[in-house]
């Protein structure tokens, strides 16, 4: 244990340290639990270890990426998933054919391609598929640099290739305060409402110099004041049939109405949509829901979880009691609900046990890598089943994958180091070489393909190549590449799936 935190401790302070512009975060991990394992082989800890920090990384990886990843099935998310895969298999067979080339024992070509792609769950499989031996684990550490580096260089150098012409990324909401136009005629503002564009939301209005919650039945006429909430595009809109817009005519009068910042933390919200949230004896209004870093339209099916931050508008003087209804705690950012862990990571164990024939004969299975990420997707996805709710705060979900990914790494790291160094002394270069080869096939396959047969948005492209390739410093690159977050989607919708790709193409080569 002591090794294991020496290894977790160091390396998340190497992986601070960057190396041509790149920073391998909690990857790092990985190399000192080599160097730590060569020095001291007897401190190598039990596999179960490692596979439990699997575990939480990729139970929190599905449960985050899931709703985006469904989402990702219909319209261009399919087109990048199929891309993603075909670059993928081309990677395998050469991982496979250079392996044979170079007379490397399969299981090394496997842990190989898993360390070109950046993915753990794919050693994991590699490994349980070998016999637990250390081959593949040698291979991924040779194999893994390359993996971070490589995308990252070869996506900047289509950038600089191509010069592709990037839209600026809209914000996903826009308030807008609007007069109506003075010769308007009175109309009810259950009337103004229906013919708003889809999307749009009133969040209240200003009447006789007074602000006021929404009222249906109530009358207005030019000169009176709405504010808005919605999609730019369908906001600007509205603005455009309704009058003109004038910034700061509510918001600058908090008179009547102020506006409330609290964070969910009360057991009693988690798992109500908006439409059933508990109320409190007085009228209040949500503006808009922040969840991590993504705000929502105020819609009455979302789903509120813990850590979610409202933004209420209620009457003056009630702050105190807004804040004492919601929680309003911090430590709403860390609840989690370990009925739902421990539910959901039994019921991806048992899909991992599941064997599927293969024609032919032979078979293979999700396995302990597979299993709970498949479930954690769907779980996600629905956010709810029965009372229990599947998913959790982003700030917990990311020290759950983090720690957990840390704890495989140190693991399987220093089980590895004594044989990782005997072979680099003797057969590193052409390790080194065979995985840059893979890197190369499987980054310039998604690029190459993506952007001249697919014609891809590049924004778009250089998030699909990031989920194909896996580590977060590879999206983190592309977004400061692109000035944007857009990247965010298709790394989203194709690294659980390519993910789970992975780990069968590794039981399939080793099958």
């Amino acid at each position: 244990m002591l090794a294991l935190f020496v290894a977790i401790g160091l390396g998340y302070a190497l992986g601070h340290v960057p190396v041509f512009g790149v920073t391998f975060g909690a990857g790092a991990v990985l190399f000192s639990g080599l160097a730590i394992g060569a020095i001291a082989p007897r401190a190598a800890l039990p596999g179960l270890v490692g596979t439990l920090g699997l575990l939480m990384f990729l139970y929190g990886t599905g449960i985050q990426y899931g709703p985006q990843c469904v989402a990702g099935l219909k319209g261009p998310g399919l087109r990048w998933i199929l891309l993603s895969l075909l670059a993928v298999l081309a990677a395998l067979f050469v991982a496979q054919g250079l392996g044979g080339l170079l007379g490397l024992p399969l299981a090394m070509s496997a842990g190989m391609f898993a360390g070109a792609g950046t993915s753990t769950s794919a050693l994991q499989a590699a490994i349980t598929a070998a016999g637990g031996g250390p081959e593949p684990t040698i291979g991924y550490g040779v194999a893994y640099p390359i993996g971070v580096i490589g995308p990252i260089l070869l996506m900047s150098f289509m950038l600089r290739s191509v010069k592709p012409a990037i839209p600026p990324t809209p914000p996903t909401l826009r308030y807008a305060e609007v007069t109506l136009a003075a010769g308007a005629p009175p109309r009810r503002e259950a009337e103004i409402e229906a013919a708003l564009p889809p999307g749009v939301e009133v969040l209240g209005v200003r009447r006789d110099h007074q602000n006021e919650f929404v009222d249906p039945g109530a009358v207005l006429k030019g000169g009176d004041a709405m504010l808005l909430l919605g999609p730019p595009a369908a906001v600007d809109q509205a603005v455009a049939a309704l009058g003109v817009e004038e910034t700061g005519r509510l918001a600058k009068d908090r008179e009547e109405l102020d506006v409330v910042r609290v964070i969910i933390s009360r057991p009693a919200f988690r798992g109500k949509t908006l439409a059933t949230m508990p109320m409190p004896g007085f009228p209040i209004r949500v503006g808009h829901l922040r969840r991590g870093d993504a705000m929502l339209l105020p819609g009455p099916d979302v789903v509120l979880e813990y850590g979610d931050v409202l933004h209420v508008l209620a009457e003056r003087g009630r702050r105190a009691e807004v804040i004492a209804h919601f929680g309003d705690s911090v430590k709403g950012n860390a609840e989690l609900s370990f009925v739902s862990i421990g539910i959901g990571m039994a019921l991806g164990l048992l899909l991992g046990l599941v064997k599927v024939p293969l024609p032919g004969g032979g078979s293979f299975s999700l396995g302990v890598a597979g299993g709970p990420l498949v479930v954690a997707l769907f779980l996600g996805w629905r956010g709810s089943t029965f009372g229990i709710g599947w998913r959790m705060p982003v700030a917990a979900n990311l020290v759950l994958r983090n720690f957990g990914l840390s704890v495989f790494l140190g693991q399987v790291a220093i089980a590895s180091g004594r044989p990782f160094v005997d072979t680099v002394a003797s057969q590193g270069p052409a390790v080194l070489l065979a995985a840059l080869v893979v890197l190369v096939t499987l980054v310039a396959t998604v690029l190459v393909v993506g952007h001249y047969v697919l014609r891809i948005r590049f924004d778009d492209l250089l998030g699909v190549c990031a989920g194909a390739t896996g580590n977060p410093a590879i999206l983190a690159s592309a977004n400061r590449m692109l000035g944007s977050d857009r990247p965010d989607v298709g790394y989203a919708i194709v690294f659980p799936t390519m993910t789970i790709a992975k780990i069968i193409a590794v039981q399939l080569m080793l099958g």
